[in-house]
């Protein structure tokens, strides 16, 4: 006989047929004898914890365990003994004993090295869990206890078998599950740890980094307690190991790929001989398709769909986030002078295959950058997809062709068959069918879908009527192309008013969108939505609604004919308003991770709508969306992909604030600076005096403004610039202001001004204010802006243990958001820290630093790590490498930056160093000149200056004795 109590209690004969225990009383009876197998229970104990009211009587126990006896028959002997009852079983007919068994022999099997077998004992033995132990004594002490006890076990063992699921490499599989047991369990380390490990498999360092935080919070708050060495020492794991840019997959598909295997292996064949491969074709032949298929063959893709884009000025922004590359640092970088620079210096190692979908509007702007990013980036191979060649010498194209009759017949079928079951036909009406849509993949589908209404007959027919199909030879691409724009007009025309007006509206969304933003915009309803899916017009896919662009183009047309065009895209830019709004002060706040991907989700979308208002113009809902989106762009570093439409806006009202809009034109105009090249800084001189008596203005002191991002923002862009001091005052007064993310910035902009009086007491007094300010709303873009300040200050009093746990802190927030430049920063001045200690370490952090910059395409922070692995060169006494380092440090660095100071500075000192270890005295000291110079251009006294930088006291004096001939 088997018995359970992992759950309620129940007992089987040996045939497997269930024993009827009868009631509650008798179940709670077996239960306990069956807690310890084999061991006395006292009467009075079995009492009390079967009725803890006192009502059962020694004489109803009697009975109960009679009637007990009778129900199991001979499976198993319940014995009197002295004061007590006991059952005789075998151990391993109680699941409680048949799962530490097995829990063990998995656990065994796990430290042995062999996760396949334990995996297989570690299921078996959770698959005996039917709900909580000893579900039927929820009043016993024993019971609790003993439940306690099982449900420990029970987490082990599936701690056990996860740890053998990630061995095996299932780490996909086990995400869903360890997020929801972290959840139950916050303060079970290793559940935190094994989710850090699968969210990190996966790709997902950010991810991973964020669940060590919110561990060590739970553990803080909760136990006053500090993460484990284990899990500390993971942490620092993931911290030091290089997280690649996660570039945009190739879109999911949800159909099988038919009748295309001979292509997909003919494509790939080519990309192994040549670096560009341009399939050419119709719209609605499959190049898209094709391409998805090939790419999910490759090790290292990046899918980028071009058809959202409305000009080339764009394209190299859409390749920047498709590839998951900022396209600025949170503070400001100004490294990479041109987002193509960016790109460049990001592909230049990469072994990577980019997908460029849809290139036929932009062919110029595709071809001139793919020929760019070939020539510089050798480890690069482009596949596009296009209407025609792109042009480009040694571009490999592959013409892709209608499917032939076989595949074109099961197409049809197939899909006929998904929406008609039991789906059946003549397979000459079939072909038939396919040969009047010249066997094109997207109108096949479109008229498949009809199926589920239309007899097949009746079908064949109306297309016969339709395209006029009469005696049809080789058919050219136009033709082609009439056929398949006649048969989505006949699609289109089947639908009901409802569903077409819902079409229609659905193209103004320039990439995919969820079915609230579609409901909303569209007005329309879930079962329209759902019946344009069914019919072919839309896909669905992860929750998210998209058109292809065959379908898009003619939807356009139909919105220009019912004159809607310009009230859909209103409602559209109203519908990202209001998105953005309400993501804002979440951006703020610890919501941050949660709020980026929503927002991000509808990037193209939010410029699509800047886009129409700004040459609408709806100037007052273009300066809202510039504002309201401002925080976004700049955690994301997506600031520098807008600039153009701002300074478009600007030169449209031109260089006065728009009555009461003079905060909204502060943050257009900090946009438009970001724009790379000239553009960029003349609007900037143009506007800088308006926008900052306009920022002024809206934050007084007394009262709050609406967007405080903006208000930091515009200190560190103005630190460099003619007046930063009155930058710093502007922000410096907020300091008790009611917002209170302007105050903690506001004590943030304090401490630097102590700095400059030199005060470091009262520079660290006011960032550990500004500290405590960001952690209570929980921005970890504050935060980390405001530890990697209060690392350097740790430093400059050569506290290096406070130092480095500072950056490290930093480093854990500047990964969960993604700022691959920040973290090179913050690796070159970790690197700092250690140099004097552990020069081991230091190269470690500089190396990572660099190839950090690298991937991100950033040259400052790249140059600055360049000069750390100089110094440690230097140290080493290898002149000629350090000469190396420092001349291509110097070579990257952008001197009008601001953050290029410290990097330039020390790099100019580094070859001075070196010039005088070679004894080539008058070199060196032309080097310590230069030096002393850039500490002259922000207008501070050289030996303060260089002593900030963590320059070393020989170092300042060499620095000092070049140049006090002139002085």
């Amino acid at each position: 006989m088997q018995f359970g109590i992992l759950g309620e209690t129940r007992a089987w004969h040996g045939d497997g047929n269930e024993v009827p225990l009868g009631g509650p009383a008798r179940r709670a009876l077996l239960a306990l004898l069956l807690v310890r197998p084999g061991e006395v229970v006292p009467t009075d104990r079995l009492a009390d914890e079967i009725d803890p009211t006192g009502a059962l009587s020694a004489h109803s126990l009697q009975s109960q365990v009679s009637r007990l006896r009778t129900a199991l028959g001979a499976g198993a002997a319940i014995e009197r003994a002295g004061a007590g009852y006991r059952i005789v079983v075998d151990p391993d007919g109680v699941d409680t004993s048949r799962f530490e068994r097995l829990a063990g022999e998995g656990r065994a099997a796990l430290a042995d090295g062999d996760p396949g077998r334990a995996v297989v004992l570690l299921r078996e033995a959770l698959e005996l869990w039917r709900g909580p132990a000893l579900a039927d004594l929820p009043e016993s002490e024993t019971a609790r206890a003993a439940a306690v006890r099982l449900e420990e076990r029970r987490l082990g063992a599936l701690e056990d078998r996860i740890e053998a699921g990630l061995r095996l490499g299932e780490h996909r599989a086990v995400v869903p599950e360890l997020r929801e047991l972290v959840g139950c369990h916050p303060l079970r380390e290793r559940l935190a740890g094994l989710l850090m490990r699968a969210l990190f498999a996966e790709g997902g360092q950010a991810e991973a980094l964020v669940v060590f935080e919110e561990t060590r919070r739970h553990l803080a708050d909760e136990l006053g307690a500090d993460p484990s060495a284990e899990l500390t020492a993971l942490h620092r794991e993931l911290l030091t190991t290089d997280p690649t840019p996660s570039p945009a997959a190739p879109p999911a598909q949800l159909t099988s790929f038919v009748g295309r295997a001979d292509e997909v292996t003919e494509v790939a064949e080519a990309l192994r001989v040549a670096r560009l491969v341009t399939l050419l074709g119709p719209g609605g032949v499959g190049k898209t398709r094709l391409a998805v298929e090939v790419a999910g063959g490759g090790d290292q893709v990046c899918f980028v769909e071009l058809a959202p884009l409305r000009d080339g000025a764009g394209l190299p922004h859409a390749l920047l986030g498709a590839l998951g590359l900022r396209e600025n640092g949170l503070q400001m970088d100004g490294g990479a002078k041109t987002p193509v620079d960016r790109l460049i210096a990001a592909l230049s190692d990469q072994v990577l295959l980019l997908v460029l979908d849809n290139c036929e509007h932009l062919v110029d702007e595709v071809a001139g950058l793919a020929a760019r990013l070939l020539a510089t980036c050798p480890r690069l191979r482009v596949l596009a997809t296009s209407r025609e060649p792109l042009g480009i010498i040694g571009e490999h194209l592959f013409p892709v062709r209608p499917l032939d009759k076989d595949a074109a017949v099961r197409l049809f079928t197939e899909r006929a068959g998904a929406v008609r079951r039991g789906f059946t036909a003549d397979p000459e009406v079939v072909r038939r069918i396919c040969a009047a849509l010249d066997d094109l993949p997207l109108a096949i589908e479109l008229t498949a879908a009809r199926s589920r209404t239309l007899d097949i007959d009746d079908l064949a027919a109306r297309l016969d009527d339709l395209l006029a199909v009469g005696a049809r030879g080789t058919r050219t691409a136009d033709e082609r192309h009439r056929t398949l724009r006649s048969v989505v007009a006949w699609s289109w025309d089947l639908l009901s008013e409802p569903e077409q007006r819902a079409a229609r509206r659905f193209t103004v969304f320039a990439g995919g969108t969820t079915a609230q933003s579609a409901l909303r915009v569209c007005g329309t309803d879930g079962d329209t939505l759902e019946a344009l899916a069914d019919k072919s017009l839309l896909e669905v896919a992860g929750g998210r609604y998209r058109m292809l662009e065959t379908i898009r183009a003619y939807g356009a047309e139909r919105l220009d004919a019912a004159g809607e065009r310009e009230s859909v895209r209103r409602a559209h830019a109203q519908h990202l308003l209001e998105l953005v709004r309400t993501a804002d002060p979440h951006l703020r706040r610890a919501e941050q991770l949660e709020w980026l991907p929503v927002v991000a989700a509808e990037h193209g979308d939010l410029l699509a709508a800047l886009r129409w208002a700004v040459e609408e113009p709806a100037v007052e809902m273009a300066f809202a969306l510039f504002a309201a989106a401002f925080n976004y762009l700049w955690i994301r570093g997506a600031s520098a992909s807008v600039a153009p439409l701002a300074i478009a806006l600007l030169a449209s009202v031109g260089e006065a604030a728009p009555d009461g809009l003079g905060e909204e034109y502060a943050a257009c105009v900090l946009l438009a600076g970001a724009a790379s090249g000239e553009a960029g800084g003349q609007v900037w001189q143009r506007h800088r005096a308006t926008a900052g008596k306009a920022l002024a203005a809206a934050w007084p002191g007394d009262r709050s403004g609406r967007y405080p991002v903006v208000l930091l923002l515009w200190m560190m862009r103005n630190a460099g610039g003619p007046d930063p001091q009155g930058a710093f005052a502007l922000v410096s007064s907020q300091r008790d202001c009611p917002e209170p993310w302007a105050r903690a910035a506001a004590h943030y902009v304090s401490g630097f001004g102590h700095l400059g009086r030199r005060d470091p007491a009262a520079a660290e007094d006011a960032f550990d204010q500004a500290l405590e300010g960001f952690r209570s709303l929980g921005d970890r873009w504050g935060i980390a802006l405001t530890l990697d300040t209060l690392a350097g200050v740790a430093g400059a009093r050569s506290d290096r243990t406070r130092a480095l746990a500072l950056t490290d802190e930093a480093l854990v927030l500047t990964e969960q958001l993604g700022a691959l430049e920040d973290s090179a920063d913050l690796l070159v001045n970790r690197g700092d820290h250690l140099a004097g200690d552990d020069p081991a370490g230091a190269r470690r952090a500089y190396a990572h630093a660099a190839a950090l910059a690298r991937r991100a395409g950033s040259s400052t922070y790249l140059a600055a790590a360049l000069r750390g692995l100089g110094d440690i060169a230097l140290e080493e006494s290898d002149l000629a490498e350090a000469e190396r380092l420092y001349s291509e440090a110097l070579e990257r660095i952008d001197p009008h930056w601001i953050k290029s100071l410290g990097p330039r500075v020390r790099t100019l000192v580094g070859l001075g160093r070196v010039a005088a270890a070679r004894s080539h005295h008058t070199e060196a000291r032309k080097h310590y000149r230069q030096a002393a110079e850039v500490t002259d251009t922000v207008g501070a006294h050289a030996p303060e200056v260089l002593r900030m930088l963590g320059l070393s006291e020989k170092a300042v004096q060499s620095v000092l004795e070049a140049v006090a001939p002139d002085r």
